[in-house]
């Protein structure tokens, strides 16, 4: 192919050549667009031209850079494929006896709990991709098979989720003859009582653990919190401690964006940024910390929304080759799926990345389903085209808005369209950095909030208040400075006391938006409207209890009396008032 118009920038910056005429030609300082080139390179070039540089560019910019790129020599894909890495069924000689490996298991775990078994086994070549390894699982008539991993210095694991109690039995497999036919049983006993295992999708637009209990997602984003150090990382897990938030949106690799260039203290492969990544010999300690971590936020009760790809990457972790990039999904999933509270998504801002197509993010999905022996909730994150949440393997719409201003608004078309849970994840951020996506302030998220939940779908928090150290939770978590929390917790209180622990949408008016169980109960939202009173018409014969709601203020003010039929309630006359109708007994 040929250099042009629709060329993606990170195709022109894989090019040495190509790169170095783009650079020429930038406003400014080169080395400013290097550092932010992460979030450019899914543009093509006219977009470049006419959108990233819009402010600074000189007449005839396009043309002069078409015309010296036309110079040069047609360009060929610029990620390098690699032949799939084939295991030798040699590994081990003859002379090895089957299933001589020492191992250790316990001999008992709780129901949804994590059952490991660790092998002591041979070391030689590249067991990552030399060794493959497994276990089946049975229990009576039921046979599940999950796949195990190398942790370096010899080490194998198997992770395994019971999701019944009783004897289980298993036996190993594996092209290694030391690892292969080893046998064992254990007991899968009673959950402790904060278990209630996976979360699972319930009545088409809600969820709930395993064991019936309800489950709200209340989600906020800490996008690199696990990259920051043990001092940070352990105020951002006390910080949530004492939050409402029972859901985390995070990201396995590093990121390279505004307010982030800190290097990781690990990194997912053995190499480095100036050698090179070996990525077929992953770092055990990357993954060890993560996984940790994960188990961190699980003894807290809240689910790790685990993000496999993004493209805000300055060390080409979001530019693998085919071949990588299967490889690193089934070891991740080989490593977490046996942990109760992970979800998967796919990707965060799918859409921006210049170097995978959808026929990539289908095979991804497939790989994690067909490797995760759970079934853990699995979806995807759009930055400006949604993405088809129709896909049988989405459980759930993870959703950006992609309007400047509405957003949980369109709750009841997305629920419509895909008749799955609708997760906005990204409804804005309350801060006061410089970008539209993160400058709203605490009422109106709080009122983002209110109108998603009512609307049957549930939103996501995010805070990026400026601060000295660029500490900002949106990424690097710490401490929470914004005043919505507070009020997101009491509307997952109010939500809690609803019927059956959720808002269903209910038909309303067209300035009012209105959630319960018909006849029964009634929760309505005025948003930034302000009346000062509001009739209402309901079923003759039908008594309620009324209760005035203050969002902000968190107060709820119960009316005296029943009420009937039609009738008035007088309200405050200002923004962010609900009322709360109760069927009298």
């Amino acid at each position: 192919m040929t250099f042009n118009l629709s060329t993606k920038v990170g195709l022109i910056m894989k090019n040495e050549a190509a790169c170095q005429i783009l650079l020429r030609h930038i406003p400014g300082d080169p080395d400013a667009f290097l550092h932010n080139a992460s979030s450019l390179k899914w543009w093509t070039l006219e977009q470049l031209g006419k959108l990233g540089l819009r402010d600074a560019q000189l007449p005839g910019w396009l043309n002069n850079v078409l015309t010296e790129l036309a110079e040069l020599p047609s360009v060929e894909q610029a990620i390098q494929e690699e032949p799939e890495s084939i295991p030798s069924p040699q590994y081990e000689p003859s002379s090895v006896p089957i299933g001589s490996a020492s191992f250790t298991a316990s001999s008992q775990t709780e129901q949804w709990g994590v059952y490991e078994i660790e092998l002591h086994g041979p070391s030689h070549g590249n067991p990552f991709t030399d060794v493959p390894l497994g276990a089946e699982f049975r229990l009576g008539d039921r046979s599940v098979r999950t796949s195990g991993f190398y942790d370096g210095d010899g080490i194998y694991r198997i992770r395994f989720m019971p999701d019944d109690q009783g004897e289980w039995m298993f036996r190993t497999y594996s092209t290694a003859r030391s690892l292969d036919g080893i046998e064992g049983t254990f007991r899968s006993v009673a959950p402790s009582n904060d278990n209630h295992g996976p979360v699972r999708v319930k009545n088409t637009y809600h969820f709930a653990h395993e064991d019936g209990s309800a489950y709200i997602p209340v989600g906020t984003t800490c996008y690199v919190w696990t990259h920051q150090g043990t001092e940070l990382e352990e105020q951002t897990l006390a910080t949530l401690s004492m939050s409402p938030f029972n859901k985390v949106r995070m990201c396995v690799f590093p990121k390279s964006y505004i307010f982030n260039s800190k290097e990781p203290d690990y990194y997912p492969f053995e190499g480095s940024l100036e050698s090179g990544w070996d990525n077929t010999r992953f770092n055990p300690n990357f993954f060890r910390h993560l996984e940790n971590r994960i188990a961190d936020l699980g003894k807290l009760g809240i689910e790790a929304d685990l993000i496999l790809f993004h493209p805000y990457d300055r060390w080409g972790f979001s530019e693998m080759s085919r071949a990588a990039d299967d490889r690193y999904l089934r070891y991740i999933v080989a490593r977490l799926s046996a942990y109760r509270n992970v979800w998967w998504s796919l990707a965060n801002e799918y859409d921006f990345f210049w170097s995978k197509e959808a026929d990539d993010w289908e095979r991804f999905a497939k790989i994690v389903t067909e490797n995760d022996p759970v079934g853990h909730l699995i979806s995807i994150h759009n930055g400006l085209t949604f993405y088809d949440y129709s896909k049988p393997w989405v459980t759930h719409c993870s959703i950006q808005r992609i309007d400047a201003y509405k957003t949980s608004e369109v709750t009841s078309e997305w629920r419509n369209k895909w008749n799955k849970p609708v997760v906005i994840d990204e409804c804005a951020y309350e801060g006061d950095i410089d970008q539209g996506w993160g400058n709203i302030t605490g009422e109106e998220m709080t009122r983002r909030f209110w109108e998603g939940a009512l609307r049957g779908g549930y939103v996501g928090h995010g805070e990026t208040y400026l601060n000295p150290e660029e500490v900002l939770w949106w990424s690097k978590g710490g401490k929470l400075t914004g005043t919505s929390p507070a009020r997101i917790g009491f509307l997952r209180k109010i939500t809690e006391q609803s019927p059956g622990g959720l808002l269903e949408p209910l038909a309303a008016e067209w300035d009012v938006t209105c959630a319960g169980v018909k006849d029964d109960y009634y929760l309505f939202y005025f948003g930034f409207n302000q009346p000062r009173f509001r009739n209402f018409n309901r079923t003759p014969g039908i008594r309620y209890q009324v209760e005035v709601i203050d969002t902000w203020n968190m107060t709820v003010e119960k009316l005296e009396g029943l009420y009937e039929g039609s009738f008035r309630i007088e309200l405050p006359g200002k923004p962010f008032i609900a009322v709360r109708m109760t069927r009298a007994k």
